[in-house]
């Protein structure tokens, strides 16, 4: 075979794809299957954001790439509001979601240090930072949790550093719940010439201490991700944006300006309504705290494994010793789907993801199949 024949990538199956045995299992139940698997938002949102998307008079023309001044402006408040952090305006964009942002960034990023080919991302953690590597055509290195739960930077080889093209980090993280030390991310990066990027979609749902953010402790040389579709039940909308150093967020707007990344003109004038309210997202923090102690509880009592609540998210994530082998019980006996843990990393392979994303006599119905 010639080298103008050689096979092509191949992108791997999509990890929820694997469950789809274990959904027709579960599905076999009177009021179907209970899909805990994935996170995404069951609950409305407010009425205000659902009046914007309809009356915002947005739909004719292209809107601003990097996002109106109304929605930057909402944003830069709101960051106030929750970190009492002044960014300057300039200094943030939008993006269509952030899963889009996570997978395309290493690309542009290399365009821009060509001499650099490593991502840096946390070895048990949401897929899309390995993919984003492997897309771009650049090394992903995966990097261990020590024994506080927080990336293990002091295991990083120099010859590591020295090809590292960016950092992720995630706090709280997916699917762990834990809380990284964003401080010493930031000085790290900093130290190394290394930007990092600290994705923050669950800061709303940090249940251990108040809502944190990399761009606490500075703006220069970091960069901070963030999404409606968590804290305000807008995933289908697709909002989200970033902020943090000047030449950072210049290249990329500019960058994904010529490629066409638009967060819709409706959906930025929804952004806004979502970002300017607290109190909905208040309710949504009694809802998810309610629901995970409820789970942890039923769950627990069921497999006799001792569930705790996490630091922040929405997920419970507990060791199952045989992670797939629980996932079949539950449909089986619950009629419940979850995450095994080896969709984050080897390093979740004895683990479970719990997304507890359905309305509460979903969740009661789950209680009632096992006999609680």
């Amino acid at each position: 075979m010639s080298d103008r024949d050689a096979p092509g990538f191949e992108p791997p199956p999509y990890p929820y794809d694997r469950l789809d045995a274990f959904q027709k299992i579960a599905a076999q139940f009177d009021g179907g299957v209970v899909d805990l698997s994935i996170g995404t938002p069951c609950d409305p949102p407010p009425q205000a954001v659902i009046d914007a998307l309809s009356n915002s008079n947005s739909e004719r023309g292209y809107p601003a790439s990097i996002g109106s001044e109304a929605l930057r402006r909402s944003i830069a408040r709101w960051m106030g509001r929750r970190f009492a952090i002044d960014v300057p305006v300039s200094r943030i964009a939008a993006c269509i979601g952030t899963k889009e942002f996570v997978a395309t960034t290493p690309q542009y990023m290399k365009l821009r240090r060509p001499n650099r080919d490593t991502v840096i991302y946390p070895s048990v953690a949401y897929p899309t930072y390995e993919m984003g590597a492997i897309l771009a055509g650049l090394r992903a290195l995966p990097v261990p949790m020590n024994a506080e739960g927080h990336m293990d930077f002091a295991s990083i080889a120099q010859s590591d550093i020295d090809r590292a093209l960016m950092v992720w980090v995630n706090s709280p993280s997916n699917p762990t719940g834990g809380l990284d030390d964003l401080k010493y991310a930031a000085d790290w990066g900093r130290r190394n010439n290394v930007p990092v990027f600290s994705d923050e979609c669950y800061t709303e749902f940090t249940w251990s201490t108040s809502s944190q953010s990399i761009l606490q402790h500075g703006l220069d040389g970091v960069i901070a991700v963030h999404s409606l579709s968590k804290r305000s039940n807008l995933a289908g909308v697709r909002v989200g944006f970033y902020a943090g150093d000047a030449e950072i967020v210049e290249y990329l707007k500019e960058v994904r300006k010529h490629a066409g990344f638009m967060v819709p003109g409706p959906a930025q004038a929804a952004g806004v309504a979502a970002l300017d309210d607290d109190a909905h997202v208040t309710v949504q923090r009694d809802r998810y705290r309610s629901r995970l102690e409820n789970m942890a509880n039923v769950l627990g009592r069921w497999s006799g494994i001792d569930i705790g609540m996490p630091d922040g998210g929405f997920y419970l994530w507990f060791d199952a010793e045989d992670a797939w082998a629980f996932t079949e019980k539950l449909a089986r006996e619950g009629g419940a789907l979850v995450s095994p843990g080896d969709f984050y990393g080897t390093g979740g392979s004895r683990h479970v993801r719990v997304a507890v994303v359905q309305p509460d006599a979903k969740l009661k119905l789950v209680a009632e199949r096992l006999g609680l």
